[in-house]
C-alpha cells in the first residue's frame, strides 16, 4: 500500500507570555490552507496532534494544554497604518475542531517579534537600537494591537531581566496596548462594552443556580462571578478544580448560559463550538495564598484574586485578553471585578492568578452614559524556542 509522503512547512516555534504556539507565515503554508476552510484546520490540527483521545498530542506540536494548543498566521497587513495581520487559532485537543473566535493575549506578546524577524514589517520601521513600534491587526476580532518591541543591534532583542509570573526564566520586556477593545468588528454580543446593557446581572443557570455575574466584552468576552457565590476563596491552584469533574461540568453551564445572554450564541448547545470564547471567571478580594510555584503572594501586594478557564480548565496563570477584561472592568466603577478590588475610579489594578500576580492598566470613560474604553496596557515576554520546519503527511489535509 502506497502512503504519502510527510511535507515540511516553514514555521516558528514561540513562547508568548504564558502561552506557546506554532507560527506561520501565511505565504509559507501550503496554497490550499492560505484560504480559511476545512483545510486550514486539517492542516493546523495535523501540526498540533489533534484530535488526541488520550489528551496528549504525542504525535504533534501541542502540550496538551490550552496554553500550549495554539497556531498563529501572520500577513502583510491589508489595513492602513498596520504593519501586520494576526490570525490566531485555538486548537482543540480531543476534538477535530479548531476555534477562530477570539484573540490570544499571550501570543500577541510574540506577534511583533515574530513579525521584525519574518521581514513583515518594513526595515526602515525597525532601529538599530531601541524600540520598534509594531502596529498589529487582530484580525480574529478586527481589532488593533500595539507592540513595542526591543531591538539591539538591528535584531530582536529576547533576553532580558524582566521577569513575568507563569514563566520560569526572565526575558526581555514587550509593552502591548490594545486599543478600543470593548467588543469586535462585526459588534459580538450586541457591539457593546456590556451586552445587556447591565454592569451586573442575575445569570439564571438552569440546575445550578442565579449568580451574580458581570458581563463583559473587552478583549475577549468574559463571565465574571464571585469566587464565594461558587463556594470558592478565588486562592485555588489548579489542582483544585481540574480534578473535580463535577465542578468542571458547572462551569460549563455557567460558561453556556453566559454566551447565550451575551448574544455571542442563540442556544447553550452551541457552546461546545465555541470552546474559546467566551471565557468564564471567579473573583474575590485581595487575600494571601501560595502559588503553583510556592511564591508568598501577599494580601498588601494585589488589588484582588482572579481565577479563570480557558478550554474547560483552569489556566495555569491568566489568558492575556482575560488579563484585558479584568482591566477595563475593574476600571468601571460598579461591576464585580471593581467592587472585589474595593471599588472606585482606578487606572490601573494588580490581581493574583495561580502562578503569581499581573498588573494590567486600562483608560475607561463614559460617553453619553454609556461605558467605553480607549486601550488596555500590560507587558509580556516572547522567545523563540525553536526555527526551521514542522513536518506532516501529505494527505492530512
Amino acid at each position: 500500500m502506497t502512503h504519502a509522503a510527510q511535507i515540511k512547512i516553514a514555521a516558528t516555534y514561540m513562547r508568548g507570555g504564558t502561552s506557546k504556539g506554532v507560527f506561520f507565515r501565511l505565504q509559507d503554508l501550503p496554497e490550499r490552507a492560505q484560504v480559511p476552510g476545512p483545510a486550514r484546520d486539517a492542516l493546523l490540527l495535523r501540526v498540533i496532534g489533534s484530535p488526541d483521545p488520550y489528551a496528549k498530542q504525542i504525535d504533534g506540536m501541542g502540550g496538551a494544554t490550552s496554553s500550549t494548543s495554539k497556531t498563529v498566521i501572520l500577513s502583510p497587513s491589508t489595513r492602513p497604518d498596520h504593519d501586520v495581520d494576526y490570525l490566531f487559532g485555538q486548537v482543540a485537543i480531543d476534538k477535530a475542531f479548531v476555534d477562530w473566535s477570539g484573540n490570544c493575549g499571550n501570543l500577541s506578546a510574540a506577534v511583533g517579534s515574530f513579525a521584525i524577524a519574518s521581514g513583515l514589517v518594513d526595515s526602515t520601521r525597525v532601529p538599530h537600537d531601541g524600540v520598534a513600534t509594531v502596529r498589529i491587526w487582530q484580525a480574529n476580532i478586527g481589532k488593533t494591537i500595539i507592540a513595542h518591541v526591543p531591538i539591539s543591534a538591528g535584531q530582536v532583542q529576547e533576553t532580558g531581566d524582566f521577569e513575568l509570573d507563569g514563566v520560569t526564566f526572565p526575558a526581555a520586556e514587550v509593552q502591548l496596548a490594545f486599543l478600543d477593545p470593548a467588543a469586535d468588528e462585526e459588534g459580538e454580543g450586541g457591539g457593546a462594552m456590556f451586552p445587556t446593557g447591565n454592569l451586573i446581572d442575575d445569570l439564571e443557570v438552569p440546575g445550578i443556580g442565579t449568580f451574580k455575574a458581570t458581563l463583559i466584552n473587552a478583549g475577549i468576552p468574559t463571565i465574571f462571578v464571585n469566587a464565594a457565590d461558587l463556594g470558592y476563596t478565588g486562592t485555588e491552584l489548579q489542582e483544585a478544580i481540574n480534578g473535580d469533574a463535577e465542578a468542571l461540568a458547572r462551569f460549563e453551564t455557567i460558561r453556556a448560559q453566559g454566551a447565550v445572554r451575551m448574544g455571542l450564541i442563540d442556544h447553550i448547545e452551541q457552546a461546545a463550538g465555541r470552546q474559546h470564547t467566551p471565557k468564564v471567571a471567579f473573583v474575590a478580594p485581595a487575600t494571601g495564598y501560595n502559588a503553583s510555584s510556592g511564591k508568598a503572594v501577599a494580601a498588601s501586594d494585589i488589588d484582588l484574586v482572579v481565577r479563570a478557564l480557558s478550554m474547560g480548565k483552569l489556566h495555569h496563570a491568566m489568558m492575556g485578553t482575560a488579563a484585558v477584561a479584568i482591566g477595563t472592568a475593574a476600571a468601571i466603577p460598579g461591576t464585580l471585578v471593581n467592587l472585589a478590588a474595593g471599588g472606585g475610579e482606578r487606572s490601573a489594578v494588580r490581581f493574583g492568578h495561580p502562578s503569581g500576580t499581573l498588573r494590567v492598566g486600562a483608560e475607561a470613560h463614559q460617553v453619553n452614559g454609556q461605558w467605553t474604553v480607549t486601550k488596555a496596557i500590560m507587558s509580556r515576554s516572547a522567545r523563540v524556542l525553536m526555527e526551521g520546519w514542522v513536518r506532516v503527511p501529505g494527505d492530512s489535509f
